[in-house]
């Protein structure tokens, strides 16, 4: 049964009716494709970003990562920023500014020196746009004053944010790459630039797959091709690893963040809202089946809130941030073994396979009932056998052993997976 709870939350002094937004890139790339995302549910857009450069795009610039038959697992893309006149799209988020006045409408901007960064943030503004992102992280520019190549540099991200919000009076959002070993120093370096927000993470530079008719990477562009962003449900791990980092940097611990990278459905976007995001931004997924998956983020979201008398979405940003802490810190005073049903087994020996093959051969193998037995003197507790069984809850945590040596204590194990 569909349930809407108030899901609204403000971000940089702006109220969303919904945490959802589309994030800047093909799904919103003009008037109507905008207008239809908002009339089916959605917070607001960030719309395709854009700039003085037109690119000149290649053909195909798309491709897939499967695994045994899945949809899509990520998706490569080597489109750049938009393809159309800057008055064009001016004139487009002008309208859907008057015509969707309580929805909200950020404009991504890229420019190549302090001249085009100063016109795009005074004309967006004009335009009448809630918030300005600054993409300081496409990896497919193609050429280097410009995406990621900008977004790795500490100093240039500072002084473009410098020189946007001192074009401006909106809030300014600061769109990190993941190409990087440490987010934190540009995300900081942007802050101390003047910027209110982060965006993170665009798109992972990648090869998705190498074509051996053509002998080149996919998609093939006239027998070549080139590395480019990658992006999808493969890299939401990725994302939730930087926003994490950021939201634990004492220097970010306040700064409000919009989570980018893999986010399909309800329970993707209640995951970045827990390690910090409050606003959230989706492309691939909506790529892959529509707008209207919104509609099961909302109904998703608004039933979790509703089993865990949860009123405001406010008070889920950053929970989990202070049960993730550094290797050193974690307990390692027991082991937890796995539990095995008997009933639920369907006597596939996955387990044991794996476990012989790839873990600590603590799995032994009943030939004539086809099923496992667990050898406690070996076992670990590293639980790569619950992670392999196709069947749910066949596998389950069980017994609890304290380490020699060590004392006991109460231990909080996960016993439901979903």
């Amino acid at each position: 049964m569909s349930l809407k709870k108030d899901l609204s939350i403000d971000f940089l002094g702006v109220k969303c009716e919904n945490p959802f937004f589309l994030s800047s890139s093909p799904v919103g790339s003009n008037y109507e494709m905008c207008a239809k995302a908002l009339e089916a549910g959605w917070g607001g857009i960030y719309y395709k970003t854009i700039g003085i450069f037109i690119p000149d795009e290649c053909s195909p610039r798309f491709d897939i990562t499967t695994k045994e038959g899945t949809p899509w697992v990520g998706f490569k893309n080597m489109e750049q920023i938009s393809d159309k006149p800057l008055e064009v799209n001016l004139e487009y988020m002008r309208r859907l500014k008057q015509d969707y006045p309580n929805k909200v409408i950020v404009a991504s901007i890229m420019g190549s020196n302090d001249e085009e960064w100063t016109t795009l943030a005074k004309a967006v503004t004009e335009a009448g746009v809630d918030m300005i992102e600054c993409n300081f992280s496409c990896p497919q520019m193609t050429s280097h004053a410009m995406g990621s190549d900008v977004g790795q540099n500490p100093e240039l991200v500072k002084h473009y944010c410098e020189v946007v919000t001192a074009a401006t009076h909106l809030p300014v959002i600061a769109k990190m790459t993941p190409n990087i070993g440490n987010m934190e120093i540009p995300a900081i370096a942007s802050m101390e630039g003047g910027a209110a927000g982060i965006a993170a993470i665009n798109t992972v530079k990648a090869i998705t797959n190498i074509d051996i008719e053509n002998i080149t990477a996919m998609p093939v562009v006239n027998g070549k091709s080139s590395i480019s962003g990658y992006s999808g449900a493969a890299v939401k791990p990725i994302a939730l690893r930087f926003i994490t980092q950021m939201k634990q940097h004492p220097d970010l611990v306040n700064v409000p963040i919009t989570g980018v990278g893999g986010i399909e459905t309800w329970r993707d976007a209640l995951e970045f809202i827990l390690v910090g995001a409050s606003n959230l931004q989706v492309t691939t997924a909506v790529m892959q089946y529509g707008y209207r998956i919104v509609e099961d983020m909302i109904s998703g979201l608004s039933h979790y809130m509703e089993d865990n008398g949860i009123e405001k979405l406010s008070d889920l940003v950053g929970l989990a941030l202070p049960n993730i802490v550094p290797a050193e810190d974690l307990d390692r005073s027991f082991k937890l073994l796995p539990k095995f049903d008997e009933d639920a087994c369907a006597g596939c020996g996955r387990c044991y396979v794996s476990c012989f093959d790839g873990g600590h051969q603590a799995i032994d193998w009943d030939e004539e009932a086809r099923r496992p037995r667990l050898n406690t003197d070996k076992c670990v507790g590293c639980h790569l056998c619950l992670n392999v069984c196709p069947v749910m809850d066949c596998i389950t945590p069980g017994e609890i052993v304290i380490k020699p040596g060590r004392e006991e204590h109460e231990i909080k194990i996960k016993t439901k997976y979903e």
